[in-house]
C-alpha cells in the first residue's frame, strides 16, 4: 500500500477562472484516459465524444488514437508536430522520463500561448496589458524565447488581490505578469502531452474536454445505478495555499528529466507575491489564479490521492468503490459502510 507507481494541455480558445484556480479549456483533440467505473448519462456531442472519453469507465475512442493532427491556436498557428510524439511516447512508456522538453517552447508556441490569454485581464506587477504587449509582439516573443533558453528569464512576483467567497470570506488570487503567463501557458501545453496519458478517468478538474457538468453527471450515475450505501464528500482545506514545493518537485521528476523545465517551475513557485507594496516569500503553495497552478494541482493529487485510491480499491476494498475528483474536491462512494473511512485519509 506504500507504492509510488507511475501509471499533457494545448493552447485553449478561452480561459476563465473556475473555483479555486483558473481553468483552461484546451484543444478538443487532446487525449484522455479512463478506467472502469461509471459512465455519464448525458453523452456529449460528436465533437466532444471524439475528443475525450467521459466518465470513469469510458474506453478510449478511436478518434483519439494517433494524434498527428494538431488543431490551430487562435493565432492560426498549429501546435508543433513534435508534441504529438511526446504524447505518443508518454502513453507507450509509462516509466519514461523526458529529458529534452524545453526545445518544444518555440516562438510559435509562445505566440499561440499569448493569443490564448484573456485580452482584458488585469495586469500583474509589470503593469503591462495584453494589448500593450501585442505592439511589437514578434520582437518581444523573440526576446522572451531567448531569455528562457539561455537561462536569463526571471519570474516576477504575483500581484495579490482578494475576491469574496460565498461564505463571506475572501480568497487570495495571484495575478502574474504577462510574460510569466505566456511562459506558463507554453509549459502547460507541453506537459499536458505527458500527463493527460497518466491522469485517471475519475479526475475531472481543469482537464482537456472535461467539465464540472460531466463530473456531476458521473456522480448522478453512481448514485442512481450503483449499489451505493453512502457518499463521502471531501474537500482539502487550503490546498492551493499549502502544497509542498518539495513533494511537488519530487512528483514532477518522475516524468520530467529536463532540468531547465523543472527550474522554470521552481521559479514560478518561489517567485513570491506582492501585497500592499511588500514582496512576500512563498515557501509553500502554488498561486491561485496562475496559469500553471491547475496542472500542478492535478499532478500533485494524482500521486497523493488518485494512485493511492486506485490501489486501495483494487487490493483492499471488498465492495465496489467509485470515485470522482474535481481538483481538490472529491466524492468517493462505497458499497459497504465499513470500507468508507479508508477513503477519507487522503
Amino acid at each position: 500500500m506504500h507504492e509510488n507507481r507511475e501509471t499533457s494541455f494545448v493552447p485553449a480558445k478561452s480561459a476563465d477562472r473556475s473555483g479555486k484556480a483558473y481553468g483552461r479549456k484546451t484543444d478538443m483533440n487532446a487525449e484522455e484516459e479512463s478506467d472502469c467505473g461509471v459512465k455519464p448519462v448525458n453523452q456529449p456531442n460528436k465533437e466532444a465524444q471524439a475528443s475525450a472519453e467521459v466518465g470513469e469507465g469510458r474506453p478510449r475512442t478511436k478518434e483519439n488514437i494517433g494524434g498527428a493532427h494538431t488543431p490551430p491556436t487562435l493565432s492560426g498557428e498549429r501546435v508543433p508536430q513534435g508534441l504529438s510524439g511526446v504524447r505518443q511516447t508518454a502513453r507507450e512508456r509509462e516509466q519514461e522520463k523526458f529529458t529534452a522538453l524545453l526545445h518544444h517552447m518555440s516562438v510559435a508556441l509562445l505566440r499561440g500561448s499569448f493569443y490564448v490569454l484573456k485580452k482584458n485581464a488585469a495586469p500583474g506587477v509589470d503593469g503591462v496589458s495584453w494589448r500593450e504587449y501585442e505592439d511589437g509582439l514578434e520582437d518581444r516573443l523573440t526576446d522572451l524565447h531567448g531569455r528562457v533558453h539561455r537561462g536569463a528569464y526571471r519570474a516576477q512576483p504575483s500581484r495579490r488581490v482578494f475576491i469574496p467567497k460565498p461564505d463571506g470570506r475572501e480568497r487570495p488570487l495571484g495575478i502574474a505578469s504577462l510574460e510569466d503567463k505566456i511562459a506558463q501557458q507554453a509549459v502547460v501545453t507541453i506537459l499536458n502531452r505527458i500527463y493527460e496519458g497518466d491522469f485517471k478517468g475519475y479526475s475531472y478538474g481543469f482537464r482537456p474536454g472535461r467539465s464540472p457538468h460531466q463530473a456531476l453527471d458521473a456522480l448522478n450515475v453512481g448514485i442512481q445505478r450503483r449499489r451505493v450505501n453512502y457518499i463521502l464528500d471531501a474537500d482539502i482545506k487550503g490546498f492551493f495555499d499549502h502544497v509542498s514545493h518539495k513533494w511537488m518537485m519530487k512528483f514532477l521528476e518522475h516524468r520530467i528529466g529536463d532540468r531547465r523545465v523543472l527550474r522554470l517551475i521552481q521559479k514560478w513557485l518561489k517567485a513570491g507575491v506582492l501585497a500592499a507594496g511588500e514582496r512576500l516569500e512563498t515557501t509553500v503553495g502554488t498561486p491561485q489564479g496562475a496559469v500553471v497552478s491547475p496542472l500542478l494541482a492535478n499532478v500533485y493529487l494524482h500521486y497523493v490521492f488518485d494512485l493511492w485510491l486506485e490501489a486501495w480499491r483494487k487490493k483492499v476494498a471488498a465492495g465496489d468503490v467509485v470515485a470522482i475528483r474535481y481538483a481538490d474536491d472529491s466524492a468517493p462512494r462505497a458499497q459497504r459502510a465499513e470500507e468508507g473511512p479508508m477513503c477519507v485519509t487522503a
